[in-house]
């Protein structure tokens, strides 16, 4: 089985489907990014079925067409400004009778208990008008079954994924669970600051009181998740 993962990033995701595919098959992960690409082929460059690649899958080519048992992507659309032609591309990099499968977020339904600062708040809403003004959806996850319908894949099916961590579990200060967010101030909020939706002094205030918030207050946080899969006619 050969599987496209569209957006690999640093390939984490793609070398686990390298490993579920074995030694018969391939995975290839595609990104637009450079760095994120040396940083996958230094970590993962050694297995013998998995093959990193730099395309944009907005990008129109004959290399990936009906090639792929299965093209995937997880976590990408969402940062895509056209996600229907990302999809419609998708399905003609799969063969027929192939499946597109996408996980995604509703940004704007992510979720903290109890409420977390205000200055967080603050950069939160930033964040999400920064993200629209860039044309990048919002709420991806509830648009992926139109998408899918639009681009012609037939038996579409909705799996709900909401992300969920609590104080308790093993891997609670991970930085991909409750501290997604301050990197997410760390990286994105930057850019925030120069685009004029955040002063730099807020967005600080965001990341100290975040970073208190976590280690002491937080109990719960929920990313508003959906997995969406769809065939290819044959």
């Amino acid at each position: 089985m050969d599987v496209l993962d569209v957006g690999c990033g640093t390939g984490a995701i793609t070398a686990d489907i390298a490993k579920a595919v074995g030694p018969e098959g391939l995975a290839v992960g595609i990104d637009r990014d450079d760095a994120n690409l040396a940083g996958a082929v230094q970590q993962y460059g050694g297995m013998g079925n998995l093959r990193f690649q730099g395309a944009d899958i907005l990008t129109p080519g004959g290399r990936f067409n009906h090639r792929f048992d299965i093209v995937t992507a997880a976590r990408t659309i969402l940062w895509i400004s056209e996600p229907e032609k990302a999809i419609a591309q998708m399905k003609e990099a799969a063969k027929p009778g192939g499946r597109v499968i996408v996980l995604d977020y509703n940004l704007d339904e992510t979720s903290w208990e109890p409420d977390p600062p205000v200055d967080f708040q603050r950069f939160f809403q930033a964040f999400l008008n920064w993200r629209k003004v860039n044309k990048w959806d919002n709420r991806t996850a509830s648009h992926l079954t139109g998408f899918f319908t639009s681009a012609g894949l037939v038996d579409i099916e909705e799996h709900p994924s909401d992300e969920v961590v609590r104080r308790g579990d093993p891997d609670f200060f991970d930085a991909y669970a409750s501290g997604i967010w301050l990197y997410v101030i760390q990286t994105l909020g930057p850019s925030l600051v120069q685009a004029g939706f955040l002063e730099e002094g807020a967005r600080l205030r965001a990341e100290e009181d975040y970073g208190d918030y976590v280690q002491v207050a937080l109990q719960l946080q929920r990313h508003s998740m959906l997995t969406v899969a769809g065939r290819i006619p044959c």
